[in-house]
């Protein structure tokens, strides 16, 4: 049975993919669903939800719709999630890949280094970066992507030590290929599994913390988020409750829906060991 085969078979999975693709669609149509933007003020403030033709889900404390800021928010969400898993991900891989192929001392210094970012709490240290860049979409991108990458280069470093004891990597040097020819078309291909499903849930941890950036007040205030929402709401959360519980609504569908992908894939990618567990 194929991998993608396999994937079907599991229907959390095809529901996670089913919301994601609903989410990533309404991003992209954004523009064309809410020409005005999302900060545009259409309607006296504190509308109630479904009280109003044209304003579904109400209006928030300026009278700005909700709904246009949920689907532009979500393209700030899937934006700084995909870029900031990408950027840990060009550190983390790497970084482990020499580690674990080279070991001594390049291992010692390699894990260090690790470490040393691995002893202050993500949140902590993503707060300090984001106060001494400026709250940026590009400033949290960068913090995100510094405090995601150490648990990535651990995998990937675990992953490629346990590969380079096969016997197909011991026949490519006995046949005289470079290690760096080694690392890149032997060890690497075979390590990009546990990667993919380490990424997916990467991605869901990274729009987690960006809601949580913004809603402390260090998020982007030119650029509409989730977080942003629910953080502007915070003071009449009693009284206009749909305004932080719509976004947190968001939020939750789709960090959800990434880690049933990621159970998927790693379902998927290792089908001896889904068996194994549910045996």
């Amino acid at each position: 049975m194929t991998l993608w085969k396999r994937f079907l078979t599991n229907r959390g999975a095809l529901l996670g993919l089913a919301i994601l693709i609903a989410v990533i669609a309404v991003a992209l149509l954004a523009p064309v669903l809410y020409p005005r933007g999302p900060w545009a003020m259409v309607q006296r403030p504190f509308l109630v939800p479904f009280s109003t033709d044209g304003l579904p889900l109400g209006t928030d404390t300026l009278g700005r719709d909700v709904l246009a800021g949920l689907v532009y928010g979500a393209r700030v969400s899937l934006l700084v999630g995909l870029v900031s898993t990408l950027m840990a991900l060009l550190i983390g891989v790497p970084l482990g890949a020499l580690a674990g192929f080279y070991g001594k001392w390049v291992d010692e210094g390699a894990m260090r280094f690790t470490e040393f970012f691995q002893t202050i709490p993500n949140f902590a240290l993503a707060i300090v970066l984001v106060a001494i860049l400026e709250p940026t979409l590009t400033s949290i991108t960068i913090a995100i992507a510094i405090v995601s990458w150490p648990p990535v280069a651990r995998l990937v470093r675990a992953e490629v030590m346990s590969v380079t004891k096969r016997e197909y990597v011991d026949a490519a040097r006995l046949a005289g290929l470079s290690n760096l020819s080694i690392l890149v078309r032997q060890v690497l291909p075979n390590t990009v599994s546990p990667i993919i499903v380490m990424a997916s849930l990467m991605v869901a941890t990274a729009i987690l913390l960006e809601s949580s950036l913004s809603f402390l007040g260090l998020g982007d205030p030119n650029i509409m988020s989730w977080g942003f929402q629910i953080g502007a709401a915070r003071t009449v959360i009693r009284s206009a409750w749909w305004l932080s519980f719509f976004p947190g609504v968001a939020i939750v569908l789709t960090v959800l829906a990434l880690n049933l992908i990621g159970e998927g894939l790693n379902d998927a990618l290792n089908p001896h060991l889904s068996r194994k567990g549910r045996s």
